[in-house]
């Protein structure tokens, strides 16, 4: 059982923890079988490589609530207090052979905010060959962006549409916003992104890789970038 609703409305007494259809990260799927095999070209075998997943999730003040006990017959009701229309984002990259993993925050996502992080992936893992497994959105495509990852030697390579299953930071947040910020009945976007900031922080490397998916034996890219931890 979650934590109390202050609902003046008597609608509401506790939030109730549903469980969610989420994926799991040690399922296979054999119809992505030639596309992983493309994304892993190259890559076994190579020194001084590191392995990078870099992800981004959106933050509201629209409670994220997932049940609620209401009167029979009636429906629930949820207030809305906050700034509906604000928002902040959240930006991880974890390193899936050792558990690091560092976290940008900012307002929006454009390709300023991308380079400005590929620019500290360079300097964070300097001297190595990086690999950055990324999703095909338009800040992260866009020319400049593409230009700046070549010049700084980040090798990108990108994962199919769609298809979140294959992004090990998207697992971090489906935890997170499970575990940490659900039922939240009058969510502020600066305490959620503290407690959020702080609950990613806080995961040991090994609890982080965990989380992510990264220590199955199914995980799609066991055999080429196997955890040290």
């Amino acid at each position: 059982m979650g934590k109390p609703i202050n609902s003046a409305t008597g609608f509401a007494e506790f939030a109730l923890s549903l469980q969610t259809t989420t994926t799991d990260p040690g399922i296979t799927f054999p119809h992505l079988a030639t596309g992983k095999r493309g994304l892993k070209h190259g890559l076994k075998g190579r020194k001084r490589t590191v392995c990078l997943f870099i992800d981004s999730t959106i933050f509201n003040e629209v409670p994220p609530l997932r049940a609620m006990w209401a009167p029979m017959g009636k429906q629930a009701e949820v207030p809305i207090l906050g700034q509906h229309r604000a928002k902040c984002i959240l930006t991880g990259v974890l390193n899936i052979q050792t558990g690091s993993y560092f976290q940008y925050s900012s307002e929006a996502y454009n390709q300023d905010t991308f380079q400005l992080i590929l620019q500290r992936i360079c300097s964070h893992w300097r001297g190595w060959h990086i690999v950055l497994f990324l999703d095909k959105i338009s800040a992260q495509r866009a020319n400049r962006s593409r230009q700046l990852a070549k010049d700084l030697g980040i090798q990108l390579r990108w994962l199919p549409t769609a298809c979140p299953e294959l992004n090990s930071v998207d697992h971090l947040w489906r935890h997170l916003k499970k575990d940490v910020l659900a039922n939240e009945p009058l969510p502020d976007l600066k305490t959620t992104l503290k407690y959020a900031c702080a609950y990613l922080d806080n995961l040991s490397p090994r609890e982080r890789l965990r989380k992510a998916g990264i220590l199955s034996e199914h995980f799609w890219l066991q055999d080429v970038f196997p955890p040290k931890v």
